[in-house]
């Protein structure tokens, strides 16, 4: 057997690739990870855990007022502090990159912080030019924000930078209808800003259940979102004052302060040299990969977002953990895809699994669908006339919950659980059987029609 430097070397010290080098460490291996900026990777230091932090603080604007409801003295107007939630935020997120790198030293994996890149199937280069072997190469590097490619494109920002901002701009435009474009257009808007977003088509959460996107879609409307539809960018002015004016396709011009990107996100494979190890890309540049994350090259395997399957962190985690237990655990493992609940912390938040109703109609043929459309009980007393809406999608012949989809406060924390049960199965009859847990919006579940 060839002596490698290590048995596993780790590229990226994201969710994924934090989870496969703990785990393969803990069976046993020789372990490497190399990262080049910050241990956490998207999801905890410019992603999903300082965003959420920002939805909560940006959920208190509505909070105050509906508390005068409830018999709280709250002040008419009540001052926001940008720079404090923003500080303290990023100072959580230092908190987090200190706990993920000593639970990798707590396993004696070695950390590496430097950029490294593939130089062959079980070699790699580091940044100042040092060479390591490994019996096994994990490409774990993620993906970065697509920006496009229009004239004075270099005046907008990404998700990347929204954490740094020095102050909350009056006006923004972004441009996106995804989840990460309809996120930052609530926090945006709850911290006092006329927010524009912007869609080269005329479809918000492309992939949603038609219905629940449609009420995300009338809530921000309601609220002051201003959507501008089939908008393509033509290009970006800076004057003098620092204003920016957008130029676009079928639409006068928009004059904002700031632009926000939020038009997907490619996997960051250039210069990684996977081609000295006949590592194949698809078109998008993402790396190819079997059943078992395993590259074209037989010693290279990749997982999270730089594979573009699904790019979401709790999938990377499955992968990385997937990928350690059947190479270094003897655990042949592999992840099942199917029934990924996903949200998106939206105001309010809307989350959903399993097929959509248009999904099951065009799978299955006979389906029964059950709603229940209300207004939340803390909404009445508040006032305030948003909605609930959830949905239940059944197979027609066999009752089976095949789909659930629901938009309101609290619906990824009542979906996580459900999710379960659709998972596992379980039919219509078997939730109507279910006792209610009153007084609750998720009783819902339990009592659709």
């Amino acid at each position: 057997m060839p002596d490698y430097d290590y048995d596993l070397f780790v590229i990226g010290a994201g969710s994924g690739g934090t989870r496969a080098s703990r785990v393969a460490a803990a069976h046993g291996a020789r372990v490497a990870v190399a990262e080049e900026y910050r241990v956490g990777g998207t999801c905890v230091i410019r992603g999903c855990v300082p965003k959420k932090l920002l939805v909560y603080g940006a959920h208190f604007a509505e909070d105050l007022k509906d508390a005068r409801r409830f018999g709280w003295q709250v002040p008419d107007e009540c001052e926001f502090s940008w720079t404090t939630l923003r500080d303290n935020v990023l100072s959580e997120v230092d908190r987090l990159n200190t706990a993920y790198t000593n639970t990798l030293e707590s396993h004696h994996v070695e950390i590496i912080p430097q950029r490294a890149t593939v130089s062959g199937p079980n070699e790699v280069t580091l940044a100042d030019g040092t060479r390591k072997t490994a019996g096994k190469i994990l490409i774990a590097v993620g993906a970065h924000p697509a920006v496009p490619t229009c004239p004075g494109h270099e005046h907008g920002i990404t998700s990347n930078e929204a954490f740094h901002l020095d102050a909350i701009p009056k006006r923004v435009l972004i441009a996106g209808a995804g989840y990460i474009a309809n996120e930052f257009a609530g926090i945006f808007h709850q911290f006092g800003a006329h927010v524009i977003l912007i869609n080269r088509t005329d479809v918000i959460l492309r992939g949603y259940d038609e219905s629940i996107r449609d009420r995300l879609l009338q809530v921000s409307l309601a609220k002051g979102i201003e959507f501008k539809f089939n908008a393509a960018f033509q290009g970006i002015d800076k004057s003098d004052d620092g204003c920016l004016t957008v130029k676009l396709k079928g639409h006068e011009p928009v004059t904002v302060d700031l632009v926000m990107f939020a038009t997907g996100r490619l996997p960051n494979t250039r210069g990684l040299g996977l081609e000295s190890a006949g590592v194949e890309l698809d078109e998008a540049g993402a790396i190819k990969v079997d059943d078992d994350n395993q590259s074209t090259c037989p010693s290279i395997y990749a997982v999270g977002d730089v594979t573009n399957r699904v790019q979401l962190t709790p999938v990377a985690i499955r992968e990385g953990q997937a990928f350690a237990d059947s190479v270094f655990g003897g655990k042949p493992t592999r992840v099942d895809y199917g029934c990924i609940p996903s949200a998106v912390f939206s105001h309010p938040p809307m989350a959903g699994v399993g097929m959509t109703e248009s999904q099951a109609k065009q799978t299955l043929g006979s389906v029964r669908v059950y709603t229940s459309d209300f207004r939340p009980m803390k909404n009445v007393l508040a006032n305030r006339n948003e909605r609930a809406l959830y949905k239940m999608v059944c197979d027609g012949d066999s009752g089976r919950v095949v789909g659930l989809h629901m938009i309101g406060p609290d619906a990824p924390e009542i979906l996580q659980a459900a999710a379960i049960a659709v998972k596992a199965g379980l039919t219509k009859d078997q939730f109507d059987q279910t006792v209610a847990l009153h007084p609750s919006m998720a009783e819902e579940l339990v009592l659709l029609r």
